[in-house]
């Protein structure tokens, strides 16, 4: 369903883009605009800037076809996201299935990529701030990357030849790669067929489900009718980047509460929490935005590419799988997603640090620190809650099979006689469970990191004036 889900949203992606595409014009050529909205009548701007307001403002239904694309891009990289972590959580990513698995997160990076790309061709004051921390990075890697800075960027920034190069990266290059992959995805899907829960009936060795016509066709094509009119109320009724608040780009400006969209945001989170480490090797320097811009995401779709590998390496286990596992099953692979996906997403709320400040009243360094210690205590620790919990699932899976739960419920010998007897001491007691144990400690993690934030909060000063009578 999840995979469905992504596809379809690739499906009107593709086909609110063409709309798009008839009406936009890829260009850093400098115009005055002259349209219906009067707060930029005589403001000089790019024409791509031009276009995408003349699309918002002047073509009709131009402004729900941008909104539909846009609110599109962020659930296609959404569901491609979940449909990655129920594939790493139930184990569907084993042997023989490696290289869907591979496919799925090649999918993902190009989503992000193709998602940044559209979301920078409009040449506004928010897209040309994120176009200069790419280009910023791409300058942080070493020995390559002023080759690689010119290669991509045509040049110092912003270059002439920059929107051109976005425009046929995001409605040529990228979407050819990504139904490739898609394409490659469905045809091992229907080598490999699909993975199942344990069941009655259900093997290593066999597929139970429905039929391919009438049930399961009729069913996806209803699918795709809800992800299509979730996604046209959503552009018709909820507003998202509204470029013509933002103005045009202009080097020497940058507007404040900047944030990206939430595909990108772990990496913005990660470059303002990241130490200010510098070094200099052979002559080189390697910056300091290195660590978060290039080191961390290598680190994570190096990591994403490995998995299936290192698990096998790891746990010994080279066979074929084709039944799910439950994660209370796997602890430990439980509780390493829960970390990471815990890392990731304090990542992501660390990108709009600014304006978490401004709404808790402290400052910026106090809301950084907390969110520091956040990035390592909390996965540690919701990790362990994972793991705990698999393992009281796991003891309580294995009581209820010794003791099995009557089912109509039976009679007791209170209900007949008024009479409670004595427990008896062969049966297994009620205890404390670790994994609300900590629960508790989270609540009071997260108390504590609250009471010290408000504690912090500067007092309002007061000035009482006496008035004199003349």
């Amino acid at each position: 369903m999840l995979g469905e889900i992504a596809m379809y949203c690739f499906v009107i992606l593709v086909l609110t883009g063409v709309y798009l595409t008839f009406f936009f014009n890829a260009s850093t050529q400098d115009v005055v605009y002259h349209g219906r909205y009067g707060p930029l009548r005589g403001v000089h701007m790019s024409e791509a800037y031009h276009s995408a307001i003349r699309l918002s403002f002047d073509v009709r239904a131009g402004l729900v076809f941008r909104q539909i694309h846009h609110w599109a891009a962020l659930i296609f990289v959404a569901s491609i996201v979940t449909h990655l972590c129920r594939i790493f959580f139930t184990g569907a990513f084993r042997r023989p299935r490696e290289l869907n698995w591979i496919v799925g997160v090649s999918l993902l990076l190009l989503a992000i990529a193709n998602g940044f790309t559209g979301y920078s061709l409009p040449d506004d004051l928010l897209s040309g701030t994120g176009l200069r921390i790419a280009y910023s990075i791409v300058l942080a890697i070493p020995f390559v990357g002023t080759w690689l800075a010119f290669l991509f960027f045509g040049g110092q920034f912003p270059a002439a030849a920059l929107e051109p190069r976005l425009f046929i990266l995001h409605v040529l290059l990228v979407p050819a790669l990504i139904m490739a992959l898609l394409t490659a995805h469905l045809a091992i899907l229907w080598r490999q067929k699909h993975t199942q829960f344990r069941g009655p009936g259900r093997t290593e060795r066999n597929v139970v489900g429905s039929f391919l016509w009438p049930t399961y066709t009729l069913r996806s094509l209803g699918l795709f009718a809800a992800v299509a009119a979730l996604l046209s109320a959503l552009g018709g009724l909820a507003q998202i980047n509204p470029v013509w608040l933002y103005g045009p780009f202009k080097p020497a400006a940058v507007s404040t509460a900047a944030q990206p969209d939430w595909y990108v945001g772990w990496l913005e989170g990660a470059l303002r929490l990241a130490p200010p480490w510098r070094l200099h090797i052979f002559g080189y320097t390697i910056s300091e935005l290195f660590w978060p811009g290039i080191l961390l995401p290598g680190i994570t779709f190096g990591l994403l590419y490995l998995w299936p590998f290192l698990e096998a390496r790891i746990t010994g286990d080279h066979l074929e799988h084709h039944l799910l596992d439950s994660p209370r099953e796997r602890p430990m692979r439980t509780a390493i997603g829960v970390g990471v996906l815990t890392f990731y997403i304090v990542l992501v709320v660390a990108g709009a640090q600014d304006i978490f400040a401004q709404k808790l009243g402290v400052g910026i360094p106090t809301v950084t620190n907390t969110l520091r210690i956040l990035l390592f205590a909390l996965p540690l620790l919701l990790a362990f809650f994972a793991w705990r919990t698999c393992h009281d699932l796991q003891q309580r899976g294995a009581r209820e099979e010794d003791y099995p739960r009557p089912y109509p419920k039976a009679r007791t010998p209170s209900d007949v006689t008024g009479h409670t007897p004595a427990p008896d001491a062969t049966q297994p007691g009620p205890r404390r469970s670790s994994a609300g144990r900590a629960a508790a400690a989270v609540g009071a993690a997260v108390a504590a990191a609250g009471g010290y934030l408000v504690g912090r909060r500067r007092p309002k000063r007061i000035v009482f004036e006496e008035t004199r009578k003349k």
